[in-house]
């Protein structure tokens, strides 16, 4: 084994570097500038890797389609833990809470997806529930199923989440239109909107932390 995998096995993965993991998953051949090479065409960025494309992948210092399907496999698998571990959670403390849950799933698509939670009164999860799924620019959603589903489910609360593929999460105008109808429609019914959540990549915006929801 090299000496990066016999650190591995003796003090745990995270004793190493950003570098040597990336060299023990593309098998580097001794090579071990290519994982140095690959850090730097990502600007040092480890969560670049869930975004760039295969295609620029393989490129980065030569390194070739079968090591930047391993390398992908490796990021999807990462992802989809931390989603399976989001997922486990069953009560809502925070907003941090909901980011947390939808961010792996989220944060690199290249589309919007809405999704809404609904909630008893102590928070706890009643459904997960996906309402839309859109192009790049936006996604529609009707705040007249969602309120609907609520009563079918006797939620008295929910929180509405989506995402912004460009990166930015500050909110539209439709994306505050949508909120407002969402609130005034629940609000008829003793339902409770206790936020509404935008997830990008450089950060997360929350309706009730702006003091846009009562």
């Amino acid at each position: 084994m090299s000496e990066a995998a016999d650190r591995l096995a003796a003090r745990g993965a995270g004793a190493l570097s950003d570098g040597e993991l990336l060299g023990l998953v593309l098998d580097d051949g001794g090579r071990p500038e290519l994982a140095a090479v690959l850090l730097e065409s990502l600007g040092g960025s480890l969560a670049e890797l869930g975004r760039v494309d295969l295609a620029r992948l393989r490129m980065a210092g030569g390194m070739g389609l079968k090591r930047a399907v391993r390398l992908r496999a490796a990021v999807e698998l990462g992802r989809r833990v931390l989603e399976e571990q989001a997922g486990a959670t069953d009560t809502i403390r925070s907003s941090d809470d909901v980011v947390g849950m939808f961010r792996p799933r989220m944060e690199s698509m290249t589309y919007e997806e809405c999704w809404c939670l609904f909630l008893t009164s102590s928070n706890r999860i009643i459904e997960r529930l996906r309402v839309s799924q859109g192009g790049v620019q936006g996604t529609v959603v009707d705040h007249r199923l969602i309120v609907k589903r609520a009563l079918e489910l006797l939620a008295t609360q929910i929180v509405l989440v989506h995402n912004h593929p460009s990166g930015a999460a500050e909110p539209s105008g439709p994306d505050k239109s949508l909120t407002d109808k969402i609130a005034r429609a629940a609000a008829l019914f003793d339902i409770r909107l206790l936020d509404h959540l935008i997830i990008a990549r450089s950060g997360d915006f929350s309706f009730r932390r702006a003091g846009l929801l009562d």
